[in-house]
C-alpha cells in the first residue's frame, strides 16, 4: 500500500505536475457555457467556440468599450481619398504559438476564409477587387466601390470573429474544421490536456507582445496576468454553484438564473452583468421540412408566442428583461414594435387554426432541448408547450449543448437525425444590423434553418451600400418588417445576462464575450 501511495505522483503527467507546482494565484478555474467540441471559430458561430478562440487567436482590429474599431495586430493603416485602396502594416514581433512569425500572407488567407463564411465578411468580399500581401508585414485591400464598414468588419467582435490564423490553416475550406489550434493570442491551447466533456486548458504564451494601450473591451493591451486557465465543463448547475461557493471554481460564465439570488447573497462571491447590452432569445425553425417549410406555419407559431412566458422561464424577475419584436433588437428608447413591424395578433385559438390551415398533418415536431444549458433549456420547454397548445405533436429530445451545435447542421428529415426547431440566444451587439446578424441571412448564405426569400438578400445588399443615413434607416425598417413577414426566426425577448465569480478576481472586462486577459487573482 505504501509503495502504491508513494508511486502515485509518478503516474501524473508532466503537465499535471507542472500545474500542481504553479502558484494558485496564477491559475483560474472557470465553468464554461458548455462543452467545447468544435475548435474552429470560423466553422461555427457557437459562443463556447468564440470564447475559446479569444484566448488563442488575435484580430487585426478590435472594438473598444465605446464600440469603436481600434488597431490590434495592425501597427498602422491608411486609405486613399476615394476609399478604394487600403494598406495595412502589422506590428513587429508577432509570433504564432509554434514560434514562427505572423506574415501578411497569413492575414490575407484568414480574411478570405472568414469572408466566405461570415455575413459581414461576405459583404466585404463582394466589393473586394483584390486582397494581396505586399511584403511580410504589409497587405493591401482594393475595393470595387467604397463602403463604410471596412474597419468595423475587420474588428467584428462577435461570431464569426475574423481571427487571424497561419496560412496553412486558413487555406482549410470554410465548411471544414481546421485540424490544428495555432494562434498568436495571449494564451496557448494545450491539446494534450484537452479532455472533451471534462476540461480545456490554456497556458500563457510567454512570447506574446501586448499593445501598450490600456485594455478596453476587446481592444488595447491583452496582458495575460494568469499562467493557466482551466475551463472545467460542469453540466449540473447546482454543482457549479456549490463549487464557486467553496472556491473550487473561480468563475461561472453562465450561472443558472434561478441560482443567482443565492450566489448574490454569498460572502466572497460577485454576481454582475458582463455584457453591457445583453442578449436576445429566439426560436430557429427548419425551413427545409414540414411543417415549417411553409411560412404560414412559421407565422402561426409566432401568433402563439408570448415573449413574457419565455423571459419569465429564462431569467424570471432576477434579471432585467423586455419584449421586442425587432429582428435586429430594440434600443432602450424604443418600444417593442409588435404592431409596427407586423407581428401577427397574439391569439392562441387563432394560431391553432392557422397551424392547421398551413397543412400541419400531426407528424411529431422535433424540438432540440439543450438540457445542460441553464439559459436555453427553459426556452426549449416553453416552445414545446406552445406547440402543444396549437395542436402539435411534440418530440422533445434532450441533449447537451455541444450535441445540439453539431446536429443543427444536419439537413436530414427530423425523424432521420434532423430537427424542426430549437431555441438559442445571441448578443445584441452581434445582431444589431443586417451585416452583423448571422442568424438573419437567407438562401445560399442562410444560417441553420435555411430560410430563403430572395427579397431579403436584395434588401440587405441595398442597405449595406446605401450611404444616406435617412435612407439606411428606412431600408432597415423595411428589412425588419420583411423578416417578420417571412418569419426568418421568432424573437422571444431581450435580457441582461450575469456572470458569477470569486471576489478576489480583478480586471474582468465587460463585453459580449468573456475575455481572460487582464484578469488577476489577488
Amino acid at each position: 500500500m505504501l509503495r502504491t501511495a508513494f508511486a502515485a505522483p509518478a503516474l501524473l503527467s508532466a503537465a499535471a505536475r507542472r500545474a500542481m507546482a504553479q502558484d494558485p494565484r496564477r491559475i483560474i478555474r472557470s465553468v464554461p457555457i458548455g462543452d467545447l467540441r468544435a475548435l474552429d471559430p470560423i466553422w461555427t458561430t457557437a459562443y463556447i467556440t468564440r470564447n475559446h478562440a479569444y484566448l488563442v487567436w488575435d484580430t487585426l482590429f478590435a472594438l473598444d468599450a465605446r464600440n469603436r474599431p481600434q488597431p490590434q495586430m495592425v501597427e498602422s493603416w491608411e486609405s486613399s481619398g476615394d476609399g478604394l485602396s487600403w494598406t495595412f502594416r502589422l506590428r513587429p514581433g508577432l509570433l504564432w504559438h509554434d514560434d514562427t512569425p505572423v506574415r501578411a500572407a497569413d492575414c490575407t488567407a484568414s480574411i478570405r476564409r472568414w469572408g466566405a463564411r461570415d455575413g459581414m465578411g461576405r459583404a466585404l468580399m463582394a466589393v473586394t477587387e483584390s486582397l494581396e500581401p505586399a511584403d511580410d508585414r504589409t497587405f493591401r485591400l482594393r475595393l470595387k466601390r467604397p463602403v463604410g464598414f471596412v474597419l468595423e468588419a475587420l474588428g467584428k467582435i462577435d461570431s464569426n470573429v475574423p481571427f487571424m490564423m497561419p496560412e496553412r490553416l486558413a487555406r482549410t475550406p470554410p465548411d471544414q474544421q481546421i485540424t490544428e489550434v495555432i494562434g498568436s493570442g495571449p494564451f496557448r491551447f494545450l491539446r494534450n490536456e484537452w479532455v472533451p466533456g471534462v476540461k480545456v486548458v490554456y497556458e500563457r504564451f510567454a512570447r506574446y507582445i501586448p499593445r501598450p494601450e490600456p485594455a478596453s473591451q476587446a481592444a488595447g493591451g491583452k496582458v495575460a496576468k494568469l499562467d493557466r486557465v482551466e475551463s472545467l465543463y460542469t453540466p449540473d448547475a447546482a454543482t457549479a454553484a456549490n463549487g464557486l461557493l467553496t472556491g473550487e471554481f473561480d468563475l461561472l460564465e453562465s450561472p443558472a438564473p434561478d441560482l443567482l439570488p443565492m450566489l448574490a447573497r454569498a460572502q466572497g462571491v460577485v454576481v454582475a452583468p458582463n455584457d453591457p447590452l445583453g442578449y436576445v432569445l429566439f426560436a430557429v425553425m427548419n425551413s427545409l421540412h414540414p411543417p415549417f417549410d411553409r411560412v404560414e406555419a412559421r407565422r402561426a407559431l409566432m401568433a402563439a408566442i408570448r415573449q413574457s412566458d419565455f423571459m419569465q422561464a429564462t431569467v424570471g424577475d432576477r434579471t432585467p428583461w423586455r419584449e421586442c419584436a425587432a429582428i435586429f433588437g430594440c434600443a432602450p428608447e424604443e418600444d417593442a414594435q409588435f404592431v409596427e413591424l407586423g407581428w401577427p395578433s397574439k391569439d392562441a385559438p387563432r394560431a391553432a387554426e392557422m397551424f392547421r390551415a398551413a397543412g400541419y398533418d400531426g407528424r411529431p415536431i422535433v424540438v432540440m432541448d439543450p438540457a445542460d444549458n441553464a439559459t436555453l433549456h427553459p426556452g426549449a420547454l416553453v416552445v414545446a408547450d406552445t406547440l402543444r397548445h396549437i395542436g402539435a405533436t411534440v418530440d422533445l429530445q434532450a441533449m447537451d449543448w455541444s450535441a445540439l451545435v453539431q446536429r443543427r447542421a444536419s439537413k436530414a428529415p427530423p425523424q432521420q437525425g434532423g430537427w424542426n426547431i430549437f431555441v438559442t440566444n445571441a448578443t445584441i451587439t452581434g445582431i444589431s444590423n443586417p451585416l452583423l446578424n448571422t442568424f438573419a441571412r437567407h438562401c445560399e448564405d442562410a444560417w441553420f434553418g435555411w430560410p430563403c426569400d430572395r427579397r431579403v438578400p436584395e434588401l440587405t445588399r441595398a442597405w449595406s451600400l446605401e450611404t444616406d443615413p435617412a435612407k439606411r434607416r428606412q431600408l432597415l425598417k423595411e428589412l425588419e418588417r420583411l423578416h417578420l413577414d417571412v418569419a426568418t426566426y421568432i424573437p422571444l425577448g431581450q435580457y441582461r445576462s450575469a456572470i458569477a465569480y470569486r471576489r478576489n478576481l480583478r480586471g474582468l472586462l465587460p463585453g459580449p464575450a468573456l475575455f481572460y486577459w487582464n484578469i488577476e487573482k489577488v
